[in-house]
């Protein structure tokens, strides 16, 4: 299996991506072991040689900071933290999310800013390349301090607790453990801490959410070209002069994609009764290209959140000094969770408008798209479906970076409950998945009425999704067809 090498250099979202798709190996460069060796070596010399309290190293966490903890515990310190904090609850969380974090926590950890053992990263090692997966649950982070409960549950398993997802079967950790002849870690000073200060969770669930949205956004470009191939739109809308006039990027190459998405067939063409089409088509370029513009900004904040150091305190060992911050706040994330919650969540919004507007019987098209209506109800509960779907999305899509509660006795008196929006992102993520299948099904049902000639590129498209979902000639139970071409959406990604 090829491998992918952490280096002393900055890995990109693109990387992560190909790391993750092509089921790369990690391996360390010499270099960053020395980096994180240096700094282990730097707080075992501290510890030793000095009186000094080091939050989380010597003293107690959040609102026990003061309790100064005899040298003796300081082992027993760590291991009591990632005990106590597991209070997660709620489903377990994807293994596809929890491998992320993983691979997210490696890279941190691999900063050398963190003072941890290179034996407890080599364990995390192992776990990932081994596709072993510490069970982890959805609920319990208030995005602030770190992610503290699930990224316990993600650290258990090295120490001989929790439990772990290990090809397809949910193990004790020991069990699993003594399977791969290995023992239980035993924790050094701070190395608890290092493990469950950051933003690991947030993070890998807003990579994971980001990668299926650019995947949404481009399929959204090419679904709704046949929406308005099937109402006999007019193209002038994605004529490159108006995009010319107003130029953000994710205008301009919508419509590019739109164009190039009809090209060869006879919808231009096409004699038109009506001068202008409504919103939900005409200003596709303006709200699809508003998302991409999104997407573009979250996928800045990813590629710094990646390559930052997100737990406390760090270590500068050049420097001499070991500082107490605020990294692990997951603030900067929540915002961008936020923004794309939005903005992704509209592209279902315009979606499910195009759907109404092709079962509206205008425009050459039957009342839902079926023959003999009336003793045929045809598609018309997909709308529901689709706006059910839609209206839950924007319940889903409230900020949740808006909200803040206390916790610790006041010691951390604002979080950023990022965490939270991230559960919601996926829950937008999987709905949309399904309108999208929603406007197909309609889409392509309209084309067998409107049935002039389309551009090789959609009739390619119609072909493939037709071996999932025959052509509708009476009414029938959709929830197969639903279920069906949203999963081809999500295994048959358009972007890499």
């Amino acid at each position: 299996m090829n491998s992918f090498i952490i280096k002393d250099i900055n890995i990109t979202f693109n990387d992560i991506y190909k790391i993750i798709n092509e089921d790369l190996n990690l391996s360390i460069d010499s270099s960053v072991i020395d980096k994180i060796n240096t700094s282990r070596s730097y707080l075992e010399k501290k510890i030793t040689d000095s009186d000094e309290s080091y939050y989380g190293v010597n003293t107690g966490f959040g609102d026990l900071q003061n309790f100064k903890i005899d040298e003796n515990d300081l082992v027993k310190l760590q291991t009591n933290l990632l005990k106590s904090h597991a209070c997660g609850v709620g489903d377990k969380v994807d293994s596809e999310i929890v491998k992320l974090m993983i691979l997210l926590k490696i890279i941190s950890l691999s900063k050398g800013f963190s003072g941890i053992k290179l034996e407890t990263i080599e364990r995390l090692l192992f776990f990932f390349n081994n596709n072993i997966n510490p069970v982890i649950y959805k609920y319990g982070s208030l995005g602030a301090s770190g992610d503290l409960s699930p990224l316990s549950h993600l650290s258990l398993p090295l120490i001989g607790l929790g439990e772990v997802e290990f090809n397809g079967k949910i193990y004790e950790s020991t069990d699993l453990l003594n399977k791969f002849n290995l023992k239980p870690l035993k924790l050094g000073s701070k190395e608890g801490l290092a493990l469950i200060n950051g933003t690991q969770y947030m993070l890998s669930s807003l990579i994971n959410s980001a990668i299926h949205s650019v995947n949404i956004s481009e399929y959204a470009n090419l679904i709704s070209s046949i929406s308005i191939d099937a109402f006999k739109c007019n193209l002038s809308p994605f004529n490159s002069l108006i995009s010319d006039v107003r130029p953000y990027r994710g205008q301009i190459n919508v419509s590019k994609s739109i164009i190039n998405n009809l090209k060869g067939g006879e919808t231009e063409r096409i004699k038109k009764d009506h001068i202008q089409d409504p919103y939900s088509f005409r200003c596709i370029p303006q709200v699809h290209g508003a998302t991409q513009e999104t997407l573009n900004y979250i996928l800045e904040i990813i590629n710094t959140e990646i390559n930052s150091v997100t737990d406390n305190p760090i270590i500068f060992v050049k420097e001499d000094k070991i500082i107490s911050g605020g990294n692990f706040h997951g603030q900067p994330l929540a915002y961008a969770i936020d923004f794309l919650k939005i903005s992704i969540s509209e592209l279902g919004s315009i979606s499910e408008r195009r759907v109404f507007n092709l079962m509206s019987g205008k425009r050459g098209l039957p009342p839902f798209l079926i023959n003999d209506p009336g003793l045929n109800s045809g598609l018309m509960i997909l709308q529901y479906t689709s706006a059910s779907l839609v209206s839950a999305n924007k319940q889903l899509a409230t900020p949740s970076s808006t909200d803040s509660i206390t916790s610790s006795n006041g010691q951390e008196d604002h979080v950023s409950m990022g965490a939270n929006g991230a559960n919601q992102l996926r829950d937008i993520i999987n709905n949309l998945y399904e309108i999208f299948a929603i406007e197909i099904i309609t889409a392509i049902q309209a084309k067998e009425f409107n049935n002039h000639k389309t551009s090789d590129l959609i009739e390619q498209f119609i072909s493939a999704i037709r071996k999932i979902h025959p052509k509708i000639s009476s009414d029938r139970v959709f929830h197969r067809d639903i279920v069906k071409v949203s999963k081809y959406l999500k295994k048959n990604r358009r972007v890499a």
